[in-house]
């Protein structure tokens, strides 16, 4: 039994997989997709199950729908998926307004800047499953979403709110983050400030065991960036 989905919730995020049921198992095929980055992100997030010529071998329906929930997940927010939503929503929250009196004016900034946290923070959320990026705490009212390379001193939208320019990270971890008093090398190992004691340290949770969960190459360049800024 096969069967073509093609799907996902909203047309901005556009994929297709195949999936189809051969002796007791599931098969499961991204046929189209919005991003590159899907087949590959899926694989980091399912990397225990098998994959044939190209197709994930799923034992159990529950584990396929898990599987499909975060596929849908990702197309989302997988370059440049935040930024095409962010301009709709920009669009429409301008719309509201004179045209001639507001562009360009610093209310238009003021807009963008409130809609693009949003959904910079929520493409955070489906990105890193809702849990932080460091800790895997799963509590959202304490994650908040990082910028690497600061807002700004993006050149531009996209990125500003590429799901790659940050990570999801616990309250006490975004803040130091923010202030690059922490930073991640090329390997997602925790780098901490000499301005920090190692009292204050062992009072914050900071360990030098401490990890990003993975760390993807497109994450490598931004986190460059906060490098180079880090004190």
């Amino acid at each position: 039994m096969c069967a073509l989905i093609d799907g996902y919730d909203s047309a901005q995020h556009r994929a297709q997989v195949a999936i189809c049921l051969t002796e007791a198992k599931w098969l499961l095929e991204i046929t189209s997709t919005v991003s590159r980055l899907l087949p590959s992100e899926l694989v980091r997030s399912f990397g225990s199950l098998t994959l044939q010529n190209g197709k994930f071998v799923v034992p159990t329906i529950d584990i396929l729908a898990i599987l499909l929930r975060r596929a849908a997940k990702l197309a989302q927010v997988l370059p440049n998926q935040a930024a095409n939503d962010f301009e709709l929503q920009v669009q429409k929250e301008l719309s509201k307004f004179p045209t001639d009196t507001f562009k360009g004016t610093e209310v238009e900034r003021m807009v963008r800047q409130r809609i693009g946290q949003n959904v910079f923070r929520n493409a955070m959320l489906n990105y890193w499953g809702g849990s932080c990026a460091v800790t895997s705490i799963a509590v959202s009212e304490v994650l908040k979403a990082s910028h690497a390379k600061p807002w700004v001193d993006c050149t531009n939208d996209t990125e500003r709110l590429d799901v790659f320019n940050g990570f999801l990270l616990s309250a006490n971890l975004d803040a130091l983050f923010d202030r690059c008093l922490i930073t991640f090398d090329d390997d997602g190992k925790i780098i901490i400030s000499t301005r920090l004691s190692q009292d204050q340290c062992d009072t914050l949770g900071l360990s030098p065991d401490l990890c990003l969960r993975w760390i993807a190459n497109e994450h490598l360049l931004y986190l460059q960036y906060h490098r180079s800024l880090f004190l």
